[in-house]
This record gives C-alpha cells, structure tokens and sequence, in this order.
C-alpha cells in the first residue's frame, strides 16, 4: 500500500511528547536495536554537538539518539521517528546530566492510529518499566552490582509487530545477530509483493516488513531431499528455513496467537507446535512479545559470555558447556523476578559498546 496514492487522506506527521520511569538508559534500547535495525524498515542515528561552550561548570553537550521505523497500524501503513535528547555537562561528558528528554512523531495514514502508534512505541522502549525497584533488586547481587550501577535503568526492547519478532527470533535461532540481519534484508528485498512507503515525510524508510501471508508466498517449503537453492530468500538451513515458513503458515491462520496480551501458556503450547520451535525461542518471543519481566533463555551463549566477562562462571573444561549453562540458570534463579533484565545487562557485557560511537544505521 503506498501512502501516496492511498484514497485515504494523508496526515502530515505529529509529535508528542513521551515520559519514561527513572532512571533510563536510552542507550541501552539503541544499542539493542541499533544491531539488528533492517535497512529500509528501521534506521538508528546518533548526533552529538556543543550546545555552551565553556560554561560555568564546563563545556555541554548535545546528545540525540533517534530510531525511525514503518508499523503496520490498524488504519493502514504508517512511520514513526524516535528521539531521545540529554544535555551531558563537563570534558568527560559523563557528570551531571538532565533526563532524557523523549518524544515520538508519527505519520499515520488515520488520525486515530496515532495514540496506537505511541502505545508500540512505549512498549518497544520499556518506557514504564519500575526501574528503579529493578535496579535495587539485582543490585543484591554483588556480581550484577557494578554492571547496575555503570547502566542504571536498562531496558527489555518490545516490538511493535509481535508476528516480526517471531520471525526474527526464529531466523536468528544459532546464528549471530549480524548473520540474522543479513537474512532478514534479503527476506524484505525479496517479499512478494512489497509495500513501499514513499511519502517525503516517512523519515528515510521505504518499506514495511513483509506479512505472515507474505512470507508464506517468499519462503518455499524444502524438500527432505530437494537440492538448496543458493538464490533461496533465506539461506538458512533446511530445517531452520522450513521453521520460519511454518511459523509464518500458522500466523496467517490464526492458530499461533503471537499478540502483546496473549495467554503465556497458551502462546507456550503453539509455539511449541510448531516444528523448529525450541525452548529459546519460545523464551525469547515472551521477553519482546509480552514483555515476561522473568524469561530466562536456556543455552544462550551469549549469556554465559557475558556471564564469564564478570567472573560468574569459571573458566571450564572443554565439552562442558551444558553444565555451564545449568550453572548459570541456577545462579539466575535469585535474580527472579527480573531475569529478563538480568540479560540484557548480561548481553551488554558479553559485547560491550565502544562508548556508545557504534550507533548509526544498520550495517
């Protein structure tokens, strides 16, 4: 659907102002989606400037981080554009530093999709998250303690389209974040037909993330025997290209419901059905997709990279990696019931930002 030639009247964008629970870490979210943004569907930038030189207290600074993306909304397509704003104060840019300041603005093909769009977006930057009892409660734990105080309020990124996020999670299955973005561009060039956005105001994008109909019509089912197609869309593997289809075949159908307030257990037992589908991706769809503040994914290897990084699991034998892992799962157990926000801490140490100078679009 183009916006352009939509009979549908086109609404200039607006902009409303966000509020976010203290303490956020803003970069914590940008980083997230920063890694995996898919070119044409999202964009992430940071900016930086000297906003008064030479004051009182010592040099300010300008930082914008803003994250631009296409959502399907009820009234037809739509884009939105994410700006996070703080004033750092001092050489180190690091002292004394106001909120950040968030605000959203939104092109909507229906006036009233606007409040809708703002919802998705308070979800996928966990805007109401009690960080500050979160903080407190991993804090407790002497090996979490510096990694809570260097990042205080980081988040659990959602997702605006909870039938994308299981796509991503189950292309991503055992690969690395950079390998599952090179699959998802290539699904989104390849989508049959596409839905470009076109209108001047849409922030740069040009496409919106293909359906579950759409996949179905983009993925073929391989065959047990059948020779890979080195053009396939994905170039995954039999088995984990077969997973995405299926997925995509039980979306469109309605018997995976994958919605924000969906039963847990019920969204449990259907992806459990559905071939491909393990524990880790089941526990990774509840953290984006309903926000479980307590998903704990099992055989993540970042997870025990990050865990080794602040010396919670010791050095082991080679061949003892499920044992690593079990360890690991039972040292998370006193962190419930923010297991979900011990991740990403433990994510984020596994693969530390360069001061936060890797933001930029997707890559």
């Amino acid at each position: 659907m183009n916006l352009d030639t939509d009979v549908r009247e086109h609404h200039a964008p607006i902009t409303l102002e966000l509020e976010a629970a203290q303490p956020f870490d803003a970069y914590s979210v940008f980083d997230f989606l920063s890694a995996r943004a898919i070119p044409g569907v999202e964009s992430v930038a940071r900016a930086e400037r000297l906003e008064s030189p030479l004051a009182p207290s010592g040099d300010e600074f300008e930082t914008t981080l803003t994250y631009a993306r296409t959502v399907r909304a009820p009234g037809g397509p739509a884009a939105c554009e994410v700006t996070c704003a703080r004033t750092s104060v001092g050489a180190g840019r690091s002292p004394e530093h106001s909120d950040w300041r968030i605000s959203v603005a939104i092109e909507a093909t229906e006036p009233h999709d606007v409040t809708h769009v703002a919802a998705l977006i308070s979800r996928v930057f966990d805007l109401n998250a009690e960080s500050a009892r979160i903080d407190a409660d991993l804090a407790r734990d002497p090996a979490l303690a510096p990694l809570v105080q260097a990042n205080p309020g980081v988040r659990v990124p959602g997702t605006v389209d909870p039938a994308e996020l299981v796509m991503r999670a189950i292309i991503g299955q055992q690969i690395t974040v950079a390998a599952a973005r090179g699959h998802l561009t290539r699904l989104v060039e390849r989508a049959d037909p596409p839905v470009p956005l076109t209108t001047t105001a849409a922030f740069g994008l040009t496409t919106l993330f293909p359906t579950p109909t759409q996949i179905v019509a983009t993925v073929p089912y391989i065959g047990p025997r059948e020779e890979l197609d080195p053009d396939r869309p994905l170039r995954l593997p039999r088995r984990q290209s077969n997973a995405v289809r299926a997925a995509a075949e039980a979306l469109a159908s309605g018997t995976l419901d994958a919605r924000a307030g969906a039963d847990p257990d019920t969204l449990a037992t259907q992806l459990a059905a559905v071939p491909g589908i393990g524990p880790w991706t089941a526990a990774y769809i509840a953290l984006r997709v309903l926000g479980d503040p307590d998903a704990w994914m099992l055989g993540d290897v970042a997870l025990v990279a990050g865990a080794r990084a602040i010396r919670i699991l010791p050095s082991t034998r080679e061949g003892s990696k499920q044992a690593e892992h079990r360890a690991l799962a039972e040292r998370a157990a006193q962190w419930a019931p923010w297991r979900s926000y011990a991740s990403m801490h433990l994510w984020r140490a596994a693969a530390p930002p360069t001061e936060h100078k890797e933001l930029s679009h997707a890559a």
